[in-house]
């Protein structure tokens, strides 16, 4: 049986990150999950036309941009950029000691505007949508791998061991992606 990581120490640390996270860096990013139902695709799940997307919900995270890179072609100029966001694992699944009501916040970018809901339970994946700072980004990776005394409760292998540990963070890696290629529609004012 461990000494240290038990679920009061975990607590914890939870506390600290939300409370780092949440109320004293800030910030917000309208996370875009992809409505698998309402998309058409093939017989392999690839998407055939246009993805269907779920309204965005406002989540706080760790924002890392790279610089904005610029390439010419015969089309003329293109800018690359990555984004790399760092979610709480808590705030993606609706852990919330403090509930906040987000239902029906505007979020508005450059002359639009859309509605933020909250939706709990959001599982990152390849495909989706990240906003920030009035720019979309389409997710690349999701990596799960930042452990509190590096175990995690619900694959322990020993009865000993249920309650320690925790898993912290969820990194999610985009790259930038023109809203028209991804076809989200969204409201004038």
């Amino acid at each position: 049986m461990s000494l240290f990581g038990t679920a009061r120490d975990a607590s914890l640390i939870r506390h600290i990150n939300r409370e780092l996270v949440n109320n004293i860096i800030q910030q917000q990013v309208g996370y875009y999950k992809i409505n698998l139902e309402r998309s058409e695709h093939n017989l392999y799940g690839e998407a055939n036309g246009t993805k269907i997307f779920n309204d965005p919900v406002l989540i706080n995270c760790l924002i890392e941009r790279t610089p904005p890179e610029w390439t010419t072609d015969n089309f003329g100029p293109d800018v690359n950029q990555d984004i790399t966001c760092r979610f709480l694992k808590d705030d993606l699944a609706g852990y919330d000691e403090d509930p906040i009501n987000y239902t029906n916040i505007r979020y508005v970018a450059g002359g639009y505007t859309s509605t933020i809901s909250t939706s709990y339970n959001i599982v990152p994946e390849v495909g989706d949508v990240i906003v920030w700072n009035n720019d979309y980004y389409e997710v690349d990776s999701v990596v799960e791998n930042q452990l509190f005394v590096g175990k995690q409760p619900e694959y322990s292998f020993s009865s000993d061991n249920d309650n320690f540990g925790l898993s912290i963070s969820i990194i999610v890696t985009a790259h930038y992606a023109r809203v028209e290629t991804l076809g989200i529609n969204l409201e004038r004012l």
